[in-house]
C-alpha cells in the first residue's frame, strides 16, 4: 500500500471513529509504529488532524466534541483500565460525585460491585447503570436535560453547592495540556464539574490517552486544583514536572 492511500484510510478512520492510535494503526496496516508517526505528522502538516499523545484526532475535532454515542466509542479499552484503577480509591463509607463523562461512566460500572457508598451524580447514564445495585445509595442532581444526556443549569448547580459534601469527584475533560491544565468545550458541563470539584475534599482527574494534548476553550482546573492524575501511559516529561511541582499524585495503569 503506497503512502498516501494509508494516509487517506487513516482520515477515514478519523471520520468514523473520533480518534485514532498509532498502536492500532501499526496494526491495520502491518507497518511500524515510526511509519504512522510519520503519517499522522505529515497529515498535521497539511491540517488535516490533530496529533495527540499517542494518536490523532481530526482537526475539527479540535474545536466540537463529538457526539457522546462517538465518544462512548474512543478507546473503550483504555477507558476501562482508568476506570478500573480510579475505583480503587474508593472506599465503604464514601459519598463521591460522578460527572457526565463516557470514562466515568466505566467508574460507574466498576463502582457496581461496591457496598455502602453514596454517588450523586448528572449522568442519567450513571443513573440507570448504577440504579440496578440497591446497596448504593444513588442521588441525581436533577436539572435540565442536556445535549451530553445529563442535568446540567442552575437547578443542577444549587442542587450541588447547597446540598451536597463528597469526598471524592472523579471527572474528565475534553483534554489537558501542559501548559493550559485541565480543558473542557461544554459551557455547561465545565460549570457542572467545577461546582462538583468546589464542594469535594478530593479531585480526581481521569484521563484515558487521548485527551492529552488537546485543547478546549472552556478553562476546567489548573493542576494545582488535582489531588489524582488516572491515566493510561506515563505523560511525557514536562507534563510529569507539572504534576510534581503542583503535588498532584499520579496513578498510571501501564508502568
Amino acid at each position: 500500500m503506497f503512502a498516501i492511500e494509508r494516509q487517506q484510510l487513516i482520515l477515514e478512520k478519523l471520520k468514523e471513529d473520533g480518534a485514532v492510535s498509532v498502536s492500532k494503526l501499526s496494526l491495520e496496516f502491518s507497518v511500524a509504529e515510526e511509519t504512522i508517526r510519520r503519517d499522522l505528522e505529515k497529515l498535521e502538516k497539511q491540517e488535516k488532524l490533530l496529533r495527540t499523545h499517542g494518536g490523532a484526532v481530526p482537526i475539527d475535532d479540535n474545536k466540537h466534541e463529538p457526539s457522546l454515542e462517538k465518544r462512548r466509542k474512543i478507546n473503550v479499552e483504555g477507558k476501562e483500565k482508568v476506570a478500573a484503577l480510579a475505583a480503587d480509591l474508593v472506599s465503604p463509607g464514601d459519598t463521591i460525585f460522578l460527572d457526565a463523562s463516557t470514562t466515568t461512566f466505566y467508574i460507574a460500572r466498576e463502582l457496581k460491585k461496591m457496598k455502602n457508598i453514596t454517588v450523586v451524580t448528572n449522568s442519567l447514564d450513571t443513573i440507570r447503570e448504577l440504579s440496578q445495585n440497591p446497596d448504593i445509595r444513588l442521588i441525581g442532581t436533577g436539572g435540565m436535560v442536556g445535549e451530553n444526556a445529563s442535568f446540567v443549569g442552575s437547578i443542577a448547580e444549587d442542587s450541588v453547592r447547597e446540598k451536597y459534601v463528597a469526598d471524592k469527584i472523579f471527572f474528565s475533560s475534553r483534554g489537558v495540556t501542559t501548559e493550559l491544565g485541565v480543558l473542557d468545550s461544554n459551557e455547561q458541563e465545565c460549570a457542572m464539574k467545577k461546582c462538583m470539584m468546589a464542594s469535594s475534599c478530593k479531585k480526581i482527574y481521569v484521563c484515558e490517552k487521548t485527551k492529552i494534548g488537546r485543547i478546549g476553550f472552556a478553562k476546567l482546573a489548573s493542576f494545582e486544583e488535582l489531588d489524582y492524575f488516572v491515566t493510561e501511559n506515563m505523560p511525557d516529561e514536562e507534563m510529569k514536572r507539572r504534576l510534581e511541582e503542583a503535588n498532584v499524585t499520579l496513578l498510571i495503569t501501564q508502568q
